[in-house]
């Protein structure tokens, strides 16, 4: 049953027709007739306006991102900084990096728990203000740290503006339970 394709041909060979001439250049205008080429215009404009905003956030961004940082509160002082990275602790040893992280941990908890009102705001003013201070002079040692290198006067003094910082928040918060239990008296008794 199966036969060779070819034996097929050479038998049907004189049976081969002639293709009519003109026949392809009839099907391709058929074909033109049937399916036109369409023109594409050479500017697609969607992809020009994507360009557009595509520069303008760049530009945005690079402008962002390369502008100078005013820093200080008072508007009248302009000191200019560059955007240089400061070492902390953790960039001298993961030893350090763990005592940092645990005074950072703990800062941040004990200032999560405080509740803030209208009667402990001057105590609270007060604390932050000493908090802020504690907070520049970190950022300078880290500074220090990082045009000179470690030393172990400025790895000290970085531990132990964190302690600082942490002993103040203890004694704010024994303050405020003093405050609170004061006032619980003073609203039992009157």
């Amino acid at each position: 049953m199966a036969q060779d394709i070819r034996e097929l041909f050479k038998d049907d060979e004189a049976k081969h027709e002639k293709m009519p001439e003109n026949h392809q250049e009839r099907f391709l205008k058929k074909l033109d007739k049937e399916m036109p080429i369409v023109s594409k215009s050479k500017f697609n404009w969607m992809r020009i306006a994507a360009s557009v905003v595509l520069f303008i956030g760049l530009g945005f961004g690079a402008f962002k991102f390369f502008q100078p940082q005013v820093q200080g509160d008072n508007p009248t002082e302009t000191t200019l900084t560059e955007t240089v990275e400061t070492k902390t602790l953790g960039d001298i040893s993961p030893g350090l990096k763990k005592v940092e992280d645990y005074y950072l941990a703990s800062i941040n908890l004990e200032l999560s728990k405080m509740k803030y009102t209208p009667e402990t705001k001057d105590l609270f003013d007060g604390y932050l203000l000493q908090l802020d201070e504690l907070d520049k002079e970190y950022k300078r040692l880290s500074a220090e740290l990082t045009e000179s290198g470690p030393s172990e006067l400025t790895v000290n003094a970085l531990i132990d503006n964190l302690k600082f910082r942490l002993n103040l928040l203890y004694r704010l918060r024994d303050q405020l339970k003093t405050l609170n239990a004061s006032d619980s008296i003073t609203e039992e008794v009157g």
